[in-house]
């Protein structure tokens, strides 16, 4: 049974995120322009305690075919890690990072005495996967090259994206990362996974019609909604490092992370799926309550 903050957590976030389905296609890209016209890039670092005298930061800047976008490298300070995670934030493929995901990204940093990489990928409406996807491959590259160890972790759509980053790194050859840390990943932005319907009921915060739009317009056109890029549960998942996946079943992934885990055992891959029963999205990511906790030690014992 979820807990009580768990479920105060559960009541408080689509209230306080205003969130709703679209109520049409147009109307919904028109909001996202308007949105992404007014922002400046940035690191929303507020709900990190005393970040700035805890961490440095640089910023370095990815080139793709439309052109530059940033990316934060956070490293505790008096530390010299041999460590790296490459962290991809989620967001529904539409959404820069978010504060939370900035906090979760200082705790690996602190726990670990690792440097975090946060690429701030250009997102959609405006943009799809083709516009970031070789850049973000090429840097987990760079890291898997340089660091000595890279760890590979994405929360929801940003989970998707790692483990696509992961098949396009393995189908490269070279250097891969050690190890996968999937947050209820988006993996099937096709929305084709039975029982997906079914879970959009429960699901008080993720919409199946902003998820179907939503994935239109990173894939590109409805053509390439199957392409390993974009819905990597279809790709081929042999010789994937080991991973572990957490979701719960308040959630409108879920059909996907099941198929992922289903896909991943006949594929011979060492993937660990950890599913809760009535947790709501990411909850792994989400503060002060106990199943993130417990999903928090779990990590780093299989990070360790």
């Amino acid at each position: 049974m979820p807990s009580r903050r768990h479920e105060l957590i559960a009541w408080a976030i689509p209230r306080i995120r205003k969130s709703r389905d679209l109520d049409t296609v147009e109307n919904e890209r028109a909001r996202l322009e308007r949105h992404h016209a007014g922002l400046e890039p940035r690191l929303p670092t507020g709900v990190v305690p005393r970040f700035a005298r805890r961490f440095s930061v640089i910023t370095e800047e990815l080139t793709g075919p439309a052109g530059g976008f940033p990316s934060y490298v956070i490293t505790p300070r008096g530390t010299d890690p041999v460590r790296t995670v490459l962290y991809v934030h989620g967001g529904g493929f539409v959404s820069g990072i978010d504060a939370f995901q900035v906090r979760y990204a200082a705790r690996l940093a602190t726990a670990l005495g690792a440097r975090v990489v946060l690429p701030d990928y250009p997102v959609a409406p405006e943009h799809s996967w083709r516009h970031s996807h070789d850049a973000m491959a090429d840097l987990a590259g760079r890291l898997a090259t340089g660091s000595g160890d890279l760890l590979l972790v994405g929360d929801s759509a940003g989970g998707g994206y790692a483990l696509a980053l992961a098949l396009t790194l393995r189908d490269r050859g070279g250097p891969q990362p050690s190890r996968l840390v999937l947050h209820a990943p988006w993996v099937d932005l096709t929305t084709s996974t039975p029982d997906t319907e079914s879970f959009a009921e429960r699901d008080t915060w993720l919409f199946i019609g902003k998820l179907r739009a939503y994935a239109e317009w990173w894939a590109g056109s409805a053509a390439d909604l199957g392409l390993p890029q974009v819905s990597p549960v279809f790709g081929d998942l042999a010789g994937l490092p080991p991973a572990l996946m957490f979701c719960g079943t308040r959630d409108l992934l879920a059909p996907g992370c099941r198929l992922l885990a289903a896909r991943a055992e006949g594929a011979g891959w060492d993937l660990t799926y950890v599913e809760v029963p009535d947790l709501i999205h990411v909850f792994g990511l989400l503060p002060f309550i106990p199943e993130a906790r417990a999903a928090w030690r779990r990590t780093l014992e299989f990070l360790r």
